[in-house]
């Protein structure tokens, strides 16, 4: 070190403490910035990391990806409810934006379900399910493809407690013989697609007319964000994407109570 490279002399006390505080100032803002919240409590670094894990390594083992993500102190809550519904996400506008093949997006979305099947292995109840005597069929209609989304709901309703059955393009017929038998509290449809909105309606009108005891019959999905009017169509009882309200209506209801 030359002694130009030395602090000058002439600086007091108080002006180099200054820029000390204004250098601390500076790398705690960049690492704020780095951890900022993207959306939903989602951290950008951690995202980036998950997106390029699903999508670029040769061998995706989701025991150790979790493990990494954990490593960044997330709780398996955080991972179904926040990052492997954001990865989704961010897989689809890859795609739009012409970055990633549909191939791509296929092994990206296998491998987020996989992710969200080795996190609920480790979900705790926020609820017991003892307590909350609480039945509900998740369907998936025929033509429809978003499973994952539909197992991220699964996941955050059977924390809450909730018994959960996940029926993938079962026939409406089967499907109203289905609730005939278990009887569930709830029938939770998932819908992205207009063309899904007439078979969901036909099947609502054959549960009314056709099970003795119809359940509360409930709507959700990304159709919710481009269409109005949707409960009026389908003739569904409540249209939401927020399973705490599907939980709470059921209990309302008060066909089944929490500790009865």
């Amino acid at each position: 070190m030359t002694e130009n490279d030395l602090p000058s002399r002439s600086k007091t006390s108080a002006e180099f403490a200054s820029g000390t505080d204004r250098l601390a100032t500076h790398v705690i803002s960049v690492l704020q910035q780095r951890q900022a919240p993207y959306q939903a409590g989602v951290r950008q670094f951690i995202l980036d990391y998950l997106v390029r894990a699903i999508l670029y390594q040769p061998e995706f083992e989701a025991e150790l990806v979790q493990a990494e993500l954990r490593g960044f102190r997330l709780n398996v809550d955080t991972i179904i409810d926040n990052y492997v519904p954001m990865a989704a996400k961010e897989l689809g506008e890859l795609w739009v934006q012409s970055k990633i093949d549909f191939a791509q997006v296929t092994i990206g979305a296998l491998r987020l379900q996989s992710l969200l099947t080795e996190a609920a292995d480790e979900v705790v109840f926020l609820t017991p399910p003892q307590a909350v005597d609480v039945t509900m069929v998740l369907v998936v209609p025929e033509g429809e493809q978003h499973f994952l989304g539909a197992s991220v709901v699964a996941a955050q309703l059977r924390r809450m407690g909730v018994q959960v059955c996940s029926v993938f393009a079962e026939p409406g017929d089967d499907l109203v013989r289905r609730i005939s038998a278990e009887m569930p509290d709830a029938v939770m449809f998932t819908c992205g697609r207009t063309a899904g909105l007439a078979t969901i309606a036909q099947t609502v009108f054959s549960i009314r007319q056709r099970v003795s005891e119809v359940p509360l019959l409930v709507l959700g999905g990304s159709i919710l964000e481009t269409h109005a009017d949707i409960k009026e169509t389908t003739g569904v009882d409540l249209v939401t994407n927020t399973p705490t309200d599907v939980l709470s209506r059921c209990l309302k209801q008060g066909r089944r109570r929490i500790g009865s």
